[in-house]
């Protein structure tokens, strides 16, 4: 199935859909939403063939498509798709910006689609980013000439940015606009410093397709996936067309899909307060989820929640399902009331049929994952200690390095601190040599890799140690996958996978506690959840595994939404501070840390920040009145 298969019906034409303005369709996960928009241009291209005729596209960089361009390359491997016909102009291009850099659109579009496929080179249109100053004014006049002079972009694949833009048509682009030169918004380099190892490296300029040529093309697909694009998606598809949000002129277009994954959509009214656009199945987990908005709409708790506030809010169809508010509310306060538990490995000789965990066996093998060196502490730091206090054997597991999150000041710092113990110490000066010459923000070589996993290695045991885990507990995976000295890294691979199975099976534990956070700005977090996932695949028919449950955190860039918590656990102010203490130790990761993401608060600010305001909910909604909480949602295997 295609997007063109997918019924096109008028956003606003129906019930559910009455909020939005721009034909959206949403997906499980990217993979799938990519596999699908692959399958379009496939066919449009063939078409095209058919009628012995170019098929013009217009490509996209970015995270955003590059399933798709692999999807692509596989269909003209496996299924005999040729590009022989096929004509592309790129959206855009950092200025300046030369192409043989690995930071290139060039590069990338190289990299993920063209070197794969039978295109020819001359077919070939990515804006030029050595354009002299002088000339740039009618280059871009001429780009779009040249996609007129083949009759138009047949297709047009976008991605979306946290500011609305496309291409980098930035707040502010005008809907008639034309291929130009623009000034990059300082959030469009600050999600692009991850890549560049720094905001410092982002070029500041670019070259993009204009709003204006991008209206032109007969057919656009918009990707989006994962939380942070959700708010943007919202005001895109719902809000009014504005220039401070240029995606929205995507809603005068007549042939737009949006292809979104489950959480890029989660903000939609339709998907996020479905009672509010029609009937809805009201489910456990939409019941707690609308209970949750109604107490924040209203300022009331849980148990204040009246008949007329479920009627005056889209929810009186809840009330005929359940009887009265009494009624719902009671069975909320006790599920909710119920998440809370100062045992996470579960309360000994204690009745656990309303406890998040079990009893026996008193004491249990739990082993937490930790996708880098500090996210242990970071996101679950309280419980963490809470577990070793209350005499369970924890065993931590660093999936990767973090070499590359290391700044060559703090590398230097310790290498000069060796030299200055040992001047004869073995390769010293030669990688205080390889850190000094360093020029821009090329890969490092591997004796200084090796310098920035040591420096955060043994700042994890420093701070596991603070905690009171024996190092013989402490397991460093260094999964292949990251070990490339980019931030780009390698796919997932089968040895990736034996690594966590084989510790898992090792250790045989009752508890797993691994990063459920997918909104980390380089997309570790999820190629090491993946990891755990295949490996619990792998295992799942052992018997040991009866008895092992999955708990996934969250903290470091966002929490779970409270009707989506299992298990919280509450931390007293004494146990906040010593959480803090132990992220302290992670040294090289503050005052600066080099991907923090959207958010510039230290690591352990919005740590605590983020537990404090997951008490505060809880007390707003009539619970107890904790300092901190640690949120966990249980996963099934």
């Amino acid at each position: 199935m295609t997007t063109t298969d997918i019924a096109h019906k008028p956003a606003g034409q129906f019930e559910d859909t009455r909020f939005e303005k721009i034909h959206n369709v949403v997906f499980a996960n990217s993979e799938e939403g990519s596999v699908c928009v692959a399958q379009e241009i496939a066919s449009l291209i063939r078409s095209k063939q058919d009628k012995n005729k170019p098929c013009i596209l217009g490509l996209a960089t970015g995270s955003s498509p590059i399933k798709v361009y692999e999807e692509l390359v596989r269909m003209h491997n496996e299924e005999g798709l040729s590009f022989s016909n096929v004509i592309t102009f790129n959206l855009d291009e950092y200025y300046p910006m030369d192409k043989s850099s690995v930071h290139s659109y060039y590069y990338f579009m190289h990299q993920h689609l063209f070197n794969h496929v039978d295109i020819n080179p001359k077919n070939i249109h990515i804006p030029s980013g050595t354009v002299s100053l002088e000339e740039l004014h009618q280059y871009c006049i001429d780009y779009d000439l040249k996609i007129k002079e083949y009759g138009g972009l047949d297709f047009q694949l976008l991605g979306i940015g946290r500011t609305g833009h496309i291409g980098f048509n930035e707040p502010g682009s005008h809907y008639n606009s034309g291929t130009r030169s623009i000034t990059l918004d300082h959030m469009t380099r600050e999600d692009a410093a991850p890549s560049f190892l720094g905001i410092n490296n982002v070029p500041k300029k670019a070259i993009t397709m204009g709003i204006g040529t991008v209206k032109k093309a007969k057919r656009i697909v918009l990707l989006a996936w994962g939380h942070n694009k959700a708010s943007i998606i919202k005001e895109t598809i719902e809000g009014e067309i504005t220039s401070e949000v240029p995606a929205t002129y995507l809603q005068d277009h007549p042939n737009t899909t949006f292809i979104l994954d489950d959480e890029a959509a989660q903000d939609l009214t339709r998907l996020n307060t479905p009672w509010l656009v029609g009937p809805c199945i009201w489910s456990e987990e939409l019941t707690s989820k609308a209970i949750v908005w109604l107490c924040n709409l209203t300022g009331k708790s849980i148990l204040k929640l009246t008949d007329k506030d479920y009627n005056e809010y889209g929810m009186s169809s809840l009330l005929v399902q359940e009887g009265s508010a009494y009624d719902i509310n009671i069975v909320m306060f006790n599920k909710l009331q119920h998440t809370i538990t100062g045992w996470p490995g579960g309360k000994p000789n204690a009745d656990d049929s309303s406890r998040p965990e079990r009893a026996n066996p008193a004491k249990k093998r739990v082993l937490i994952f930790s996708p880098h060196p500090d996210d242990d502490v970071i996101s679950m730091g309280g419980t963490f200690d809470r577990l070793v206090e209350q005499g369970h054997e924890v065993h931590v597991a660093y999936q990767t390095s973090g070499n590359i999150a290391v700044s060559d000041s703090e590398a230097l710092k310790y290498a000069e601190v060796i030299k200055d113990i040992n001047p004869t110490y073995p390769k010293v000066d030669d990688i205080i040599r390889k850190i000094n010459t360093k020029v821009g923000d090329i890969e490092d070589e591997i004796e200084v890799r090796n310098l920035k996993g040591i420096i955060r290695k043994r700042e994890s045991l420093a701070a596991t140690r603070f905690i009171g885990v024996p190092d013989e507990n402490i397991h460093f995976l260094n999964l292949p996958f990251y070990e490339t000295g980019r931030v780009k890294k390698n796919p997932l691979s089968i040895v990736d996978v034996e690594i966590v199975a084989d510790l898992i099976a090792t250790i045989k534990p009752h508890q797993v506690y691994a990063a459920g956070d997918l909104a980390d700005p380089h997309g570790t977090h999820k190629v090491c959840l993946d990891a755990i996932f295949a490996a619990l695949k792998q295992l799942k028919h052992n018997d040991y595994m009866n008895d092992c449950w999955v708990w996934l955190y969250r903290g470091a860039w966002h929490e779970w939404s409270i009707h989506q918590i299992d298990m919280a656990v509450p931390m007293s102010p004494d146990q906040v501070l010593k959480k803090r203490k132990a992220i302290f130790f992670h040294q090289s990761q503050k005052d600066g840390v080099m991907f923090q993401g959207n958010d510039t608060r230290e690591f352990w600010v919005r740590a605590e920040e983020r537990n404090n305001e997951t008490a505060v909910k809880y007390h707003k909604l009539g619970l107890a009145d904790y300092a901190a909480l640690e949120a966990f949602k249980r996963y099934y295997y």
